[in-house]
């Protein structure tokens, strides 16, 4: 409604009028988000300093008599008034709804600054039709005219920068999977779905009558595509016009909390979450806001949901007009609505599917005869995850191999349909003939919680240390496991370069059919004999097989513990002197780490990972100060309390990841030296960490550091002066730390720095004279570093071989080119950011 107001006065108002709401609304939301208030005050400041000239700007208007061009300007003052009132909105936690704020908030800056420019042309033809029919006194009016412009330009430069800053500073978490989209955008289809062109017509009809069943239940067996159905549906033209921007998306799997649900759809409305008292006050709310945003048509798609969760979908049936709800399920629901039942593929599109994944057009591929290939086809039982996984896993395969394969998903199988499909799928994980780690690594995904992005520095520490393997041929597994068809590996980052080393913005998913095949595999067996153990522990409710022992010993390597929202942090006694990685994943405020963790004397990767909506505070942390083979840690959304506590003991750790981390106890101050706490440390991420400001003393002192990685810390104010006593560094990436304002002078003493990472450090305006000292610099990135200067010493850069940066700085380094014959210039698109849905 606020909207409509503006843009009405944008018709009919005065440009003075528009910039007076621009700055009420400034101050405004200093008053109501004091987390802003910084940049919000600078902001108000610079508005004010260009009150003077805004009576100009309407007499430049009258001069010109270009009504259009000065509409323009204002319909951009009103988009900032817009954008502004959205920061005032965004949580606290908000962290990853930052980079749709950067991008729209740089785009808003190019257009100002393109427009203002384009006012400055017409003016400049004003001049000239002046001076040639007016008299001297009447050029100094035009004149003064024209300068009252180019100051307006000024300052709309500066203004511009500081409404990007105060967007950006703060905001935090929402990723999905992808921004930004937001945390329920349904997923992106890369390509297009094989044999659901008669569903996703019939599907369309339901959704677009209003006439028909609110409620539909697109029921249909595990791995039938019904999550693809639903997505292209969501993508469909038709449906897309339709809702617009109310589809929520949500996975629900064996969700029983109606909470997470409710809390995830107020966070992608960017709307601060209420303090629900009950499941009941939180559908409350939630029928209230569904309510405000009608009469526009609303869909809600609630996919992969169980038996378990079907008291949800009662409290989420709302009478409101124009709301329909879509879920998708094994299970039919038959008191829920009206149910579509999704088949399998015709042999036909079944044919087609796997030719195209077993016989690529740019691959030799040994081809069977046409019966051979249609019993195979037919062995998959018209399910599209098999098709897939099946058809991948026999790419450029022999003609024994295909044989082989054949005669084992031609025995006899269950009557049940999951059992059957991941008997099928069973065959093609024992494909593995020549990769007995790769198989081992597939077993692994299963340590997860379900529906969850699985970041793939994570899955290269386990592998790495469990396997004795480098990262390169962890690195190598993770391929070959997304070749097969076995996961989905998204990047978040479109200019991410794998030969960068870095697999930071790299995430794994996987359909939870595989899941439960990994799971199933790494269950068989004695418990004390697994090489795995999962333990899944919901609502508190302990394993059988764990309560039935006094005190359970396992000989696993690796141990993966996934609470819920619901856990006490109440631990069974367990004793497991052999694990070597232990993933904690939980979703509660607080949290307490097992005692038994002290006693795994041959932990090396330990892996906390907090699924819950705000940083957890944890409590015995401690306890890790006596893993004296710890060589690998991750820190996800967690309390860090102080790493240098004199119990704490970090003396093999090689690898720290700091991600959406509160961290200002981390490093506060004690009289031990950092760089004794982390004798051995040579990789450190902080990522999304928005309460560092400034880096420890003695920080530098780390001197084996090779690679350091602060992205997406958006109140880190500088570096330490001596940088340059990090002799070892080879890797610096510092993107999206918008409050940097420069580089110390020292970086030039960085002499193995081989890859630099400047992208939207957008308060640093200039590189140090020193950068040209870096002889061995070969990659620099420098998206949205338009307004950065580049020094003259940027000649010496001699093994410098590509620069990535969007246009304007692009425009800057190829006048470097001719002292630079070796460097390459590429221009960056876009960031891919549906990554959260």
């Amino acid at each position: 409604m606020a909207g409509q107001v503006v843009i009405s006065a944008v018709a009919g108002a005065g440009f003075e009028i528009i910039f007076g709401d621009f700055l009420k609304m400034v101050l405004k939301a200093q008053k109501n988000n004091s987390q802003f208030k910084p940049s919000l005050k600078r902001l108000e400041e610079m508005l004010k300093d260009m009150a003077p000239n805004i009576k100009k700007i309407e007499s430049l208007n009258a001069e010109l008599d270009q009504p259009k061009q000065l509409e323009r300007l204002k319909g951009l003052v009103t988009k900032g008034n817009d954008l502004v009132n959205k920061c005032s909105k965004i949580q606290k936690y908000n962290y990853l709804k930052r980079p749709l704020y950067n991008k729209k908030l740089l785009k808003l800056e190019k257009d100002i600054r393109d427009h203002i420019s384009s006012v400055l042309q017409l003016q400049a033809v004003a001049d000239t039709k002046e001076i040639l029919h007016t008299q001297n006194s009447n050029l100094v009016a035009v004149k003064d005219v024209s300068s009252g412009v180019r100051q307006l330009s000024d300052q709309f430069g500066k203004l511009s920068m500081t409404l990007s800053n105060a967007c950006r500073v703060d905001s935090s978490k929402s990723y999905s999977n992808t921004i930004l989209a937001g945390v329920c955008s349904p997923p992106l289809l890369k390509v297009d779905p094989v044999g659901l062109k008669i569903p996703l017509s019939d599907l369309e009809i339901k959704l677009l009558n209003d006439e028909t069943s609110q409620h539909i239940v697109l029921s249909a067996p595990g791995g039938c595509g019904k999550t693809t159905l639903a997505t292209a549906l969501c993508q469909h033209g038709n449906v897309k016009d339709k809702f617009k921007s109310n589809i929520f998306f949500i996975n629900v799997s064996k969700l029983r909390d109606l909470l997470v649900i409710v809390k995830m759809i107020f966070q992608h409305k960017e709307i601060e979450l209420p303090d629900f008292r009950s499941e009941e006050d939180a559908a409350n709310h939630l029928e209230r806001l569904f309510k405000q945003i009608g009469p526009d048509p609303i869909l809600l798609v609630l996919d992969d949901v169980w038996p378990v969760s079907k008291s949800i979908l009662d409290k989420l049936k709302f009478r409101i007009e124009n709301y329909k709800i879509l879920v998708t399920s094994r299970y039919e629901f038959p008191s829920f609505g009206s149910t579509y039942k999704l088949e399998t593929l015709n042999l036909a599109d079944a044919m087609t599917l796997f030719q195209k994944l077993a016989f690529p057009l740019d691959q030799q591929s040994y081809a069977p005869d046409h019966k051979s290939l249609e019993e195979m086809v037919k062995c998959c039982r018209g399910f599209p995850l098999v098709i897939s996984v099946v058809g991948k896993s026999l790419c450029r395969k022999s003609a024994a191999e295909w044989r082989k394969r054949l005669k084992e998903c031609s025995k006899p199988a269950s009557i049940l349909y999951d059992n059957e499909i991941l008997n099928c799928l069973q065959s093609s994980v024992e494909a593995f003939n020549d990769n007995v780690v790769a198989k081992e690594c597939f077993m692994d995904l299963g340590s997860f919680p379900e529906d969850h992005r699985i970041p793939a520095t994570t899955l290269i520490d386990m592998w790495a240390e469990l396997y004795n393997l480098d990262e390169d041929d962890a690195i190598a597994n993770l391929h070959e496991l997304s070749d097969r068809n076995l996961i989905e590996v998204v990047v978040t980052r479109k200019d991410a370069n794998e030969d960068d080393g870095s697999y930071n913005e790299h995430f794994v998913t996987q359909h939870d059919l595989l899941r439960e095949l990994a799971i199933r595999e790494s269950n068989s067996g004695n418990i004390e004999d697994r090489k795995r153990v999962l333990l899944e522990i919901i609502e508190n409710k302990i394993p059988e097989w764990l309560m039935e022992q006094d005190q359970l010993s396992i000989r696993a390597k690796l141990l993966s513990i996934s609470t819920d929202e619901k856990f006490s942090s109440s631990w069974s006694t367990m004793q497991a002197p052999e694990v070597e990685v232990l993933l904690l994943n939980f979703q509660t405020e607080k949290y307490s780490l097992p005692e038994f963790i002290e006693r795994m004397n041959k932990l090396k990767v330990l892996v906390l990972h907090n699924y819950g909506f705000v940083p957890a505070e944890l409590s015995n942390f401690p306890l890790l100060g006596s893993l004296s083979n710890l060589k690998r840690i991750r820190l996800e959304k967690v309390s860090i309390p102080s790493l240098f506590l004199t119990s704490m003991k970090w003396r093999k750790l090689e690898k720290m990841s700091l991600v959406m981390c509160n961290i200002d106890q981390a490093f506060n101050k004690s009289t031990n030296k950092i760089s004794d706490a982390f004798p051995k440390l040579v990789d450190l991420t902080i990522d999304y960490c928005n309460d560092l400001e400034e880096l420890p003393t003695g920080f530098c002192d780390l001197v084996l550091l090779r690679k350091l990685s602060i992205t997406n810390c958006h109140k880190l104010l500088a570096l330490p002066e001596d940088m340059g006593n990090l002799i070892d560094l080879e890797v610096l990436r510092l993107n999206s730390c918008i409050e940097l304002t420069e580089l110390p002078g020292t970086i030039g003493r960085l002499h193995k720095l081989q890859i630099l990472d400047l992208s939207e450090c957008l308060s640093v305006k200039e590189l140090p004279e020193q950068i040209g000292q870096l002889h061995d610099l070969s990659k620099l990135y420098m998206i949205e570093c338009s307004s950065c200067e580049l020094p003259s010493s940027v000649a010496n850069l001699v093994h410098l071989n590509e620069v990535i940066g969007d246009q304007e700085t692009a425009m800057s380094w190829n006048r470097f080119k001719p002292c630079l014959p070796s460097l390459t210039i590429k221009v960056h698109k876009e960031n891919n950011l549906n990554w959260l849905g």
